[in-house]
């Protein structure tokens, strides 16, 4: 055989090789993990988070995200219960705290351990507001107009339950315009609901004449707002996020919190009264 003949045949040799060298390589290369994320979020959150969250897993297709929303007592529970979370976003700081093995004992007073260290930071802030149904038979326009028509016992008040951040901040509003809740209650002038959208759907079916909620809940159920608390009356109302320590996925949870805190996640939070942290 001539040498230019061996040659040849030598050359197509090495380039079969090493085609099927790179088709292996391609058909084998791994594919991205796939991702569940587990957030537990506070209930004034539902739309806001199921757009951001949609919106994410569209851009990150191998990420799944899994919300649990209701309110941050009943969530903390859960946490502290052993339930699967990467990711939990407080309505109140007290919530966070409860977890938080750092916060003071006086709040943390189990010494719960679920806050990843370094990854808490205060995400958005929200306003307390008193809504109104449609038709708001009652004529209420301002905190003011509550109080007189509560002392009159001419109307009735939908407030969260005391374990909720909701029913917390009204329990400060009460409490700065001198009015006893347990009195209140007694008298047949104020409901319960065991998270804000329950008070919320309260006053929009009219089953109340006015109730307290946060800013973005009277926005996304069409209320309409008389007035909103001042940080006089109830504080700030800060909404806490944090990667949990038992998360499987930390990376990723880091990774959707600092989405979070984008131009993307802020334009859609503002467009329902939430304000970033001042």
């Amino acid at each position: 055989m001539k040498r230019k003949t061996i040659l040849a045949l030598i050359l197509v040799i090495v380039l079969a090789v090493s085609m099927t060298a790179c088709g292996n390589a391609e058909t084998t290369a791994p594919e991205t993990e796939a991702v569940e994320l587990i957030v537990f979020a506070a209930a004034s959150m539902t739309e806001t988070l199921t757009e951001l969250g949609d919106k994410y897993m569209a851009e990150n297709e191998n990420v799944t995200i899994v919300f649990n929303f209701d309110s941050s007592g009943t969530l903390k529970t859960q946490i502290q219960e052993g339930a699967d979370v990467d990711i939990f976003i407080s309505a109140g700081q007290k919530q966070m705290n409860q977890l938080d093995i750092t916060a003071s004992a006086d709040v943390n007073t189990d010494g719960l351990d679920f806050v990843l260290e370094g990854t808490r930071f205060n995400i958005l802030e929200n306003k307390v507001a008193l809504a109104v149904p449609d038709s708001n038979d009652a004529g209420i326009d301002s905190y003011d107009g509550l109080v007189a028509g509560l002392k009159e016992g001419s109307i009735m008040l939908a407030m969260g339950n005391s374990d909720v951040p909701v029913g917390q901040y009204t329990q400060k509003i009460l409490k700065f315009f001198e009015l006893n809740e347990e009195e209140l209650a007694a008298a047949g002038v104020i409901t319960y609901g065991s998270n804000v959208k329950e008070v919320t759907t309260q006053v929009k079916e009219a089953a109340v004449d006015c109730g307290i909620i946060y800013q973005t809940d009277a926005f996304s159920a069409g209320l309409t707002v008389v007035d909103t608390a001042t940080a006089e009356m109830c504080g700030q109302v800060i909404y806490p996020a944090a990667v949990i320590n038992v998360s499987r996925n930390v990376d990723e949870a880091k990774a959707f919190l600092d989405y979070l805190t984008g131009d993307v996640a802020d334009a859609v939070f503002a467009n329902v009264g939430f304000t970033p942290v001042a």
